[in-house]
């Protein structure tokens, strides 16, 4: 009985990508990225200060809470820490119905403090504010601060 056997087609040609191939996929993945990539990190940005906003509002209301159960705003000496623990001074911590805050007064989405200063005046106004990307005063667009000034 005889046995037929079937070439191979290619019998040395060995299965894979060439070197040309895998190029031209990284270029086009390298241009993908190029485009797309700039995209993602504006977003990103973007996200930071509408979290900054949010987070003053957020920080803003729990000051007007503190004011309207001690009579006062914290002193800048207290600071936002006196929303969170209350105060050593007995004449306010007894009316201090805190934490005003869950957890812990929250660092900017730039992982800086909040600055919050008191204006003495007949109103007793407030700043709260975040110095934006920069981490300095001033600034225009995302180096811009961020908060709430007295007659906002």
């Amino acid at each position: 009985m005889k046995v037929h056997r079937i070439p191979a087609k290619h019998p040395f040609r060995a299965s894979g990508f060439t070197l040309l191939e895998m190029i031209v996929v990284l270029v086009i993945i390298g241009l993908l990225a190029g485009l797309v990539g700039p995209n993602l990190f504006r977003q990103a940005d973007r996200a930071k200060v509408q979290t900054a906003e949010t987070q003053i509002s957020m920080i803003r209301g729990a000051l007007h809470a503190f004011r309207l159960d001690v009579g006062r705003f914290p002193t800048e000496a207290e600071g936002l820490n006196a929303l969170v623990r209350a105060p050593s001074d007995e004449r306010v911590s007894a009316f201090w119905e805190g934490p005003y805050l869950d957890g812990s007064v929250p660092l900017d989405p730039w992982n800086r403090p909040y600055e919050y200063s008191l204006q003495a005046s007949a109103t007793e106004r407030f700043s709260l504010y975040s110095l934006g990307a920069d981490g300095q005063r001033g600034g225009e667009g995302l180096d811009a601060d961020i908060g709430y000034l007295p007659g906002q």
